[in-house]
């Protein structure tokens, strides 16, 4: 099957898969009434694929044969990775509150509030996004203030650069407003899951326990897990924390540990009572990079620093309160793309966490698996692109649904179908029926 020029936006009912000896996507949907309960699905019109007869009634049996041996085999691949984006912190945010995650709306700026909403219309436009998000208008915001503060340093006298220092302190405060309230709507979110019903709360632990266990239980002479987010929450780590995942990332230190650009390997490992030489890699273990920064990570006198923040707190001024801590605000917070006056500051640590995401993923015998990833950073697509020129590498895509269009599109785009394996529904991408079936 092929999209038209605009895509193909999955309606509610609607699944799509490939897999195994798939040679293109195929898609089914769920019946309304079925006359058996256990057989809810059926191929769409037109469709035809060599495992469901059109017309007929199927249910998840048939689909777990389909999905489970052939995920199980590619997970034990000889370096896996596991790109999780927010649809991840939505599906687990839902399961304990049964409420959508706090999302962060269009920011209003005191001052160039026109300017900055073309210019984020065009960066959108650019990253074939059909509107305009919360990112897109810091972004542009906090390019402008580097502008600004070029044309109009200090020392400037000008006529009419009074008016304009007294815009661009605006500006400032404004993108630091800004932030601070995002980062507020990311606290929010963790509040409401750790005052959630703790019946609720510890089901939709379980869930993403077992949702990163299936990934971090590796073979033990396997390269170990890699892990890479693009959220800014802290659900994962929470999640390792009740798995008892140990996460190893950059950072370096007991109290406030410090981001350090020599990539930690701590490569624990055991020899098994009796075998000799063959070294095994520890179990519970894996590397973690968070790819757009943290809502607990600080640029502290240009070092970038992980602050003790509770798990559930409602801000972060209490903590930044600290002695050493104490001049870092919410300009100072590395939340992508983070507002901080030094362009170095802008371009680490992120430069090199986007680093070790290419080096995990662009090896032979390699498989990414993304879960709830848009496909929306087109910094992150590149990468995955190059990966994909790799003959042995795989791609799998799991999603609860495809709202831009973006995932079938770069399926499309890229013409590689040998080396992608396609989940996406309310089905197939729900984190519930994941872990219970596939």
């Amino acid at each position: 099957m092929t999209l038209g020029p605009e895509g193909k936006i999955l309606e509610d009912r609607q699944q799509i898969l490939k897999t195994r000896d798939d040679p293109d996507w195929v898609m089914f949907e769920q019946v309304e009434a079925p006359e058996e309960p256990n057989e809810p699905f059926k191929l769409s019109d037109s469709v035809t694929c060599s495992w469901a007869k059109a017309g007929e009634n199927f249910g998840p049996e048939k689909l777990r044969s389909r999905i489970e041996p052939w995920l199980t085999a590619l997970v034990q691949s000889e370096h896996l990775s596991l790109l999780i984006g927010s649809g991840l912190t939505h599906a687990v945010h839902h399961l304990a509150t049964e409420n959508t995650l706090p999302g962060m709306g269009k920011v209003e700026f005191s001052v160039f509030q026109s300017q900055i909403d073309d210019a984020a219309v065009k960066t959108a436009k650019a990253g074939r996004r059909n509107e305009p998000n919360f990112e897109d208008q810091i972004r542009v915001a906090n390019e402008l203030l580097f502008g600004l503060e070029h044309y109009c340093p200090e020392t400037a006298t000008f006529r009419g650069s009074k008016k304009l220092k007294k815009k661009i302190e605006k500006l400032k405060q404004d993108i630091s407003n800004a932030i601070d309230g995002f980062a507020k709507s990311i606290l929010k979110g963790e509040w409401e899951l750790a005052k959630a019903c703790e019946k609720q709360r510890e089901k939709a632990f379980n869930y993403l326990v077992s949702f990163l266990m299936s990934f971090a239980s590796r073979s033990g002479t396997r390269d170990r897990l890699h892990l890479f987010t693009t959220n800014y929450d802290r659900y994962i780590e929470a999640g390792a924390d009740v798995a008892g995942l140990r996460l190893i990332d950059r950072f370096v230190g007991t109290v406030a540990p410090v981001f350090r650009s020599s990539r930690l390997d701590v490569d624990l490992h055991y020899n098994p009572p009796g075998i000799r030489g063959e070294p095994r890699y520890l179990e519970g273990v894996a590397r973690f990079t968070k790819l757009h920064g943290s809502v607990d990570w600080v640029d502290c006198h240009r070092v970038i620093r992980r602050f003790g923040l509770p798990f559930g707190a409602e801000d972060t001024k209490p903590y930044l309160a600290a002695p050493g801590l104490d001049s870092a605000g919410a300009m100072q917070l590395m939340i992508y793309p983070n507002p901080a006056k030094d362009r170095e500051t802008i371009f680490y640590p992120y430069s090199e966490l986007f680093r070790d995401f290419a080096a995990a993923v662009c090896r032979p015998n390699s498989t990414l698996v993304c879960y709830g990833y848009s496909f929306g950073d087109e910094h992150i697509n590149r990468v995955i692109e190059d990966m994909l020129t790799i003959p042995s590498a795989h791609l799998v895509i799991i999603s609860y649904s495809d709202p831009l269009g973006r995932i079938m599109h770069t399926y499309e785009r890229l013409g590689r179908n040998a080396q992608i394996t396609l989940l996406l529904g309310n089905h197939l991408g729900d984190l519930r029926i994941l872990v219970d079936h596939y």
